[in-house]
Parts: structure tokens; sequence; C-alpha cells
């Protein structure tokens, strides 16, 4: 089932695609994407229930409504490094363990929000990724073989990154991925029962219409599983949180010609069955 959140920031309400394509608004049943109602046995019965009852819920007309982040994470993770052809393109080794760095909740943006260059940024640069939203806590999983059970679904992700203060202020990662709308996420969260193999996946993204970034998820040097495992190790991770598993290459950063993003900017993302997103790049107002 596709979930999604449609609504002004703060105020969107939980909807679900039905078996007929309308957008229906589940809020007489749950309060919002998070919490108990990602665990994917309840994702499970409220699926049933929207494929025999759907006809019975309020449709919703997207035409001029924003739509927002799939989920309301407590914590977003990031992952560095993690595709095979973008590490010979940057000339690094792959890394023998994941690449891990966060950003903040409140970076966290709809599918069509606009994106904020930060002052005095000169180095914003895009990153599609795909995104594992996590259903139920999870902590010191024994093998990647259990990660799939904690899993309530997957959405497309821009990890955006201002590269000047995330490599050149002190090598700390967050600062440059911390500013607001530097984490869109959406347009929808597909539950996990809908990916046969999130490790299949075809990403793109377009700059102005040309396309940067073209690979598989089939690239990656850690898996889903493996991710999951391996941050279960290290910290308690609650449902809706958000692991952001890299970004293959193409990215402004590895092009000769570093056409990084600048107001008037147009980017689109886009993960094959995920669903495609549009940022217009501005100043802040």
């Amino acid at each position: 089932m596709r979930l999604l959140r449609v609504g002004q920031p703060g105020s969107e309400l939980p909807c679900a695609v039905g078996p007929d394509g309308v957008v229906r608004d589940v809020s007489g049943w749950v309060d919002d994407w998070a919490g108990d109602n990602l665990d994917p046995e309840a994702i499970g019965i409220l699926t049933r229930k929207v494929e025999q009852e759907a006809h019975l819920l309020p449709a919703v007309d997207l035409s001029g409504r924003r739509i927002g982040p799939p989920v309301r994470p407590q914590q977003i993770i990031s992952i560095g490094l993690n595709y095979r052809r973008h590490a010979a393109e940057v000339g690094m080794a792959v890394p023998e363990e994941p690449i891990v760095s966060t950003k903040a909740c409140n970076a966290l943006a709809g599918p069509y929000d606009d994106l904020l260059i930060p002052p005095g940024a000169l180095k914003t640069d895009w990153e599609v990724e795909l995104g594992v939203v996590i259903g139920r806590r999870v902590q010191y999983l024994a093998s990647p073989a259990e990660a799939n059970q904690y899993i309530a679904g997957y959405c497309t992700a821009n990890d955006i990154s201002e590269r000047s203060w995330l490599l050149e202020r002190g090598g700390q990662w967050f600062k440059g991925k911390s500013f607001p709308s530097f984490a869109p996420l959406g347009p929808y969260l597909v539950t996990a029962d809908e990916i046969r193999d999130p490790n299949a996946l075809q990403l793109t993204c377009r700059v102005n219409g040309q396309l940067m970034q073209d690979d598989n998820t089939g690239d990656m040097v850690f898996d889903v599983a493996e991710l999951v495992h391996y941050l279960s190790r290290f910290m308690v991770l609650e449902p809706g949180d958000v692991i952001l598993t890299g970004s293959p290459g193409g990215m402004a950063i590895s092009r000769p010609d570093k056409p990084y993003l600048r107001p008037g900017d147009i980017v689109e993302t886009e993960i094959a069955g995920l669903g495609a997103q549009r940022q217009h790049c501005r100043q802040p107002r």
C-alpha cells in the first residue's frame, strides 16, 4: 500500500491510496503515520481494511494540496559511500563498514517543498537515495536475516548536502546535512510487502532536465538488511526512523564542472516504484 500525509506542516492528514487508485483520508482510523501505526502487522491489518472499505473513506483531492513527508522520524541516519561505482568514480576504497552520519529532523521536507539554499552556501549538492523506514523498535539484531520484519517500507529521498560545510569546516558531516529542507522524503511510504526486492530498484536524479544520476540499489556495498542489522548494534531504531542508504555517482562534487545547485534550479529525483520528487531551489525568505 502507498501511504502519504497531506496538508500544511504540522497539520498533515494520514492518507492511503486505495485499490481504486484514489487517495483516501484514513485519519478516522490512525492519527498519523508514526509509532505503532507503522508496525508491519498493523499495516497489514490496515491494508486489508482499506481494500474492503475504501469506498467508505473520504476521498482527498490533491489539486493544490501540499504533500508532506510520509513519516515523522525521531532520527534520520545517513549512510556514506555505499555504492561501488560511486567509490570508483571518486577514487576511494569501498568501506569495510558502513559510514554513518545523521541529519537533524527539522531538515525534513515534503517531496515538492522548495529547497532552501542557505546563506553563504557555495556547494549545495543533490543525492538521490533509497529511504528505509523502520516499523518497530529494534536493537541488537542477531543477523541481517532478522531485519525485514522491522521495516515498515521504503521511500524516495534526496540527501541534500552543503559540501563546503560538510568537508571544509571541521569534517563534521552533520553540519552540511541539517539545514531546513535538506531531507525531502516521499511522496509515498510504500509498504514493504509491495517491494519485492529493495536491493534492485532504479534511482535517477535530474537537474534542470539533465540526467545526473542513474543507477540501481543493487550496486550498494551494504544492502538494506545489512544496514538495519549494523545500526541496531549501535543505537535503538524507533518506528518512523529513516535510514538514507547512500547515493550513487553523478553528484556535483564528482563532476569536472562542479555544477552545484543555485537558486532557480529544479531538482527531480525518482526511484522506480516509490515515486518522484521535484524541488525548486531558492533562497530563504
